[in-house]
This record gives structure tokens, sequence and C-alpha cells, in this order.
């Protein structure tokens, strides 16, 4: 038997989530409802009340809503959540969330069950889950369900979606997870136009003991990888597709925001750095492409995507944010170059190849890097398997020389 917690604000949402509640222990598990409102009365006993919710963050509740401002009281029991349910999933006495939330109610949640680690069950039914919920996900793992109809009140379409919510999280906790966890961790990044290059180098990788973890660079998967290697759970950076760059730089949809690649350089953590898909920039359908780019050489990579070729201007501006990032870096580091082409797209022959944009970029990278910063260019394109080859050698030599200067350090 599990015991799972039921998040929510009590007072306008208390009989929806008490159903919740009854239908999860009607499964054969414990609850644990906990009040996070700060308007009226809860309309059901909690098991953990509002003013020990606001507590544990070092708030007072009385004073918090006395102040009547609402953004305010849902900021303060959002940051109340996240150090309580933290504690409780440390100390064992939850092994799943859930909640239910329309606009307040769904920030608190999320913001609380985002501190959670990857793997523990978290779901929240939201009025807001059929929107862009990126701000309310981040790079965690929790589930949003679409609640339909709001969350008021109990009739057949908020009973079918309940029920279902409440069979999910404990679905969730029912099962259980073989991990392995003696293999040290790489984390690489890819793109769709850079899938060949990290196919063939993570057989390697994995032959030489490692386990990888692919993260898309979509912005969220840079994000995520970057929360990753500031954990301290990861051996080796493999960043073959430092693409978000591109759209940070020049104003694209994927960008994983300024931090990008500054996790491994501040961490000292081994990496391999390549400019894959630095040849394009993201935005959705053709009709969402801003009009001060008309004119750009555009390619609809499907109905939802459509790639803009990089200039010279923006990919020698490119790569000097690239290498002065890599600059940062405290532990082993490598560039490597594919003279032949950064994308599937930017071979010779293909939609995007530009000569001239590529020697800017190039040219960027090696006139900004660090002269104790090795720089490998190779004349092929990034998808070739030498290019693979090449960047995994790099990737464990860096990793075999992190490790020796640690066994140095601890004698």
């Amino acid at each position: 038997m599990a015991t799972i917690a039921v998040l929510g604000t009590l007072d306008t949402k208390g009989r929806e989530h008490a159903f919740v509640a009854e239908t999860i222990r009607a499964r054969g598990h414990a609850t644990l409802l906990i009040d996070v409102g700060t308007g009226g009365e809860p309309v059901v006993a909690p098991d953990i009340d509002r003013a020990s919710v606001a507590a544990a963050g070092g708030l007072d509740l009385a004073a918090l809503v006395a102040t009547g401002d609402r953004g305010a009281c849902v900021a303060g029991m959002a940051a109340a959540a996240q150090r309580l349910l933290a504690s409780l999933a440390a100390e064992g006495r939850i092994q799943g969330v859930v909640a239910l939330g329309g606009g307040g109610g769904t920030a608190i949640a999320a913001a609380a069950m985002r501190v959670l680690p990857i793997g523990f069950p978290k779901l929240v039914v939201s009025t807001l889950a059929s929107g862009n919920t990126a701000h309310y996900v981040g790079t965690s793992d929790l589930v949003m369900m679409p609640a339909v109809v709001d969350i008021q009140g109990l009739n057949r379409i908020s009973r079918t979606i309940l029920t279902r919510a409440a069979g999910a999280i404990c679905g969730m906790v029912e099962e259980t997870i073989a991990v392995d966890a003696d293999r040290p961790l790489v984390v690489a990044s890819m793109f769709g136009n850079t899938t060949r290059c990290v196919e063939a180098a993570i057989p390697r990788l994995e032959a030489a003991g490692y386990e990888v973890l692919v993260f898309h660079a979509t912005g969220t998967g840079g994000r995520a990888l970057e929360a990753l290697v500031s954990s301290g759970l990861v051996a080796g950076v493999l960043d073959m597709t430092t693409t978000e760059l591109a759209d940070e730089v020049v104003g694209g949809v994927l960008s994983a925001g300024p931090d990008r690649l500054d996790a491994a350089a501040r961490h000292g953590v081994p990496a391999v750095i390549a400019p894959g898909c630095l040849d394009m920039v993201n935005f959705g359908e053709r009709n969402t492409v801003p009009e001060r780019f008309s004119g750009r050489t555009l390619h609809a990579h499907n109905p939802q995507v459509t790639l803009m070729r990089t200039t010279p201007a923006e990919c020698a501006a490119i790569g000097g944010l690239l290498a002065a990032k890599v600059n940062a870096s405290r532990g082993p580091v490598t560039v490597l170059l594919p003279r032949g082409g950064v994308s599937a797209m930017s071979v010779p022959g293909g939609p995007f190849h530009d000569a001239e944009a590529d020697r800017a970029l190039f040219g960027a990278i090696e006139a900004g890097l660090r002269p104790d910063v090795p720089c490998i260019a190779l004349d092929c394109d990034v998808n070739d398997p030498a290019f693979a080859r090449a960047c995994v050698d790099a990737l464990l030599a860096g990793m075999r020389e992190r490790a020796r200067a640690a066994d140095a350090e601890s004698h």
C-alpha cells in the first residue's frame, strides 16, 4: 500500500479533492489530504492544514492572508508546498501526489511538484492542461491531465475525469521500476538532423560502460540536460546538437534560455561540444515566421515546424557565443567541427548548404576559443560515423583525464 498526497485548495475545490481521495482509498492506498487554500474555510477536513503548509515554508499564514493580495498568497503557498512535499517525499511518507486546479491551484501544485525527483509519480488535473504547459511542467516529468470542464462540482463529466485521474496516480505508484545505477551517465543532445550521429555514438559509449541519456534539443530538452548536469549525476556531456543557441541568438521558438552550455562548464564535467544544427532557427507553422525574416531561406520540416537558415552574420554571432561558453569550462572540454555540414540539411546539395555561413560559424568558434581548448576540424559532415567516433573518443579521453585528476586529489 502506498500513501498518495492529494493537494489542493480545499475551500473552493474540497469536494472534488475528497472524491479523488476516496477513489484512491477504494483502490487500496492511503491518502494524505493537504490544504493549500487561503480563502474561506475548507469544506473537508485536511490531514495537513494550510497553517502547517505555510509554516513548512517559514510563512505566517495569517499575515499572508491579511495582505489581501491573491497573487502573493498563491506564490507564498506554492513555495511552502514545495518545501512540504520535498520533505514528505524524502522521508518516505508519500509515494505519489495528485492535485486538481484552476489557475491558482495549478500554479501552486505544479510549482510544488516540480521539485520532486524524476520518476516520483505526480499528476495535476487542470483546466489549463490543453494550452501551453511549459511554465508549469518545466524540466520535470509532471503529468498534466485536462479537466475538460471546470473543477466545480461533481457531475457526469467531472466524475469520469477525476476517477480516471485517481486510477492514473494509483497505477503510477503501483509500478515498480528496475534501475541500473551501476553505469555512469553520459548525456547527449540530438535533433532529427543529427540523429544518425548520436545513434552511432551511443553503442560506443555503452560498450565503454556508460549509460546514455539523449535529450531532444527543443528548448525544454536543453534545459532538462542542463539541470541534470548540475545535479552532479553526470559523468560526461556529448553536446553534439547545440542548435538551441541559434534560437536564442536569432529569436526562434526553441531557445533553451541564456544558460545553455553553462552547467558542464561551471561544474567541470568533461564535455565534447559540436555545432550540430546551428544552421537552423525554429518557428511554428509557416505563417508564424516573423515578418522581419521575409525573403529568408525557409524549409517546412513538417506542417507545424518551419526551419530558417542562419546567415553568415548570425553564424558569426552564434559561434562567438558558443566559444565564450566553452571558455568558461573548468574541466576537460573539446570542440569538434564537421566541415562537411553541421546538419543533414547543410551538406552539399542540401537545402541549407551555405559555405559562407559555415565558414563564418567555424571561424568565429576557432577565433574565440581559449588557446588551451582542443578544437578538431574533420572533413566530414556531422552525421558521418567518423565524426561520431571522434566525438566519443574525445569524450572518453576527457572522462579518463577527469578520473585521474580526482584520484590524484584524493591522495
